[in-house]
């Protein structure tokens, strides 16, 4: 796959973080009521949803939705990544185990958004014929009842810029499978068979539950 074709997939910005206890209050507060909206409002956007922790690591997981990869190469995506508010600088400043990918989603089986999600990091670069293997056992993962859509991100080493407090130590750019499900034991079931069928190590596996969502199109009616 070239470049332009990796870039014209649609693209998923990951973001992953904790927060210590005495930031709690006011970094939810930035993220439910400033953060959110700017990056949703950003054209190419198509959703932004929160997640928290529920098994593994780490205590919160962001993604946003675009409509192609293309859209983290635009002025309005560059102007907003730049010119970043005071109370953005100091909440992404307070951010621990952090990391930030811009992904392309590679693979995608069924569609939707549900309340859990299990992800599971590869937990070593690519090798030949690892997205293939992944795509095949996320049809597996589809197939289970509760399993609405699974999406096979690959980050984009050009893009992936880190967050100002990521550890940019022996940094690893792996593929990232987003199992969506209906309910937390079937998200831990799927996410432990793409993961044992993998042979990867269970650190590698986390469950989310929906915080919110925010929609492009929920905009039009503020």
């Amino acid at each position: 796959m070239n470049q332009s074709e990796f870039n014209n997939h649609k693209g998923m910005l990951v973001t992953m973080m904790g927060i210590s206890p005495e930031f709690y209050v006011d970094f939810n507060r930035w993220y439910d009521r400033e953060h959110m909206e700017e990056r949703a409002a950003i054209p190419g956007f198509i959703t932004s949803a929160r997640y928290e922790v529920v098994r593994g690591f780490p205590q919160y997981f962001c993604l946003y939705r675009t409509r192609s990869l293309n859209v983290f190469c635009s002025e309005a995506y560059r102007q907003a990544f730049q010119h970043q508010t005071p109370w953005s600088v100091t909440n992404l400043g307070r951010m621990k185990d952090c990391a930030r990918r811009v992904c392309a989603i590679v693979n995608q089986t069924g569609f939707g958004t549900a309340g859990w999600i299990s992800v599971l990091r590869l937990g070593r670069p690519a090798g030949d014929g690892d997205l293939a293997l992944i795509a095949e056992f996320s049809k597996a993962a589809q197939a289970m009842d509760g399993v609405i859509a699974t999406r096979l991100l690959v980050p984009s080493p050009e893009l992936s810029g880190p967050l100002p407090t990521e550890d940019t130590r022996n940094r690893l750019l792996d593929p990232i499978l987003v199992i969506d499900a209906t309910s937390e034991p079937t998200a831990v079931a799927a996410g432990e068979l793409v993961r044992s069928k993998l042979e990867t190590d269970t650190k590698h596996l986390s469950v989310f539950r929906l915080l919110w969502e925010l929609r492009n199109e929920d905009l039009l009616d503020k």
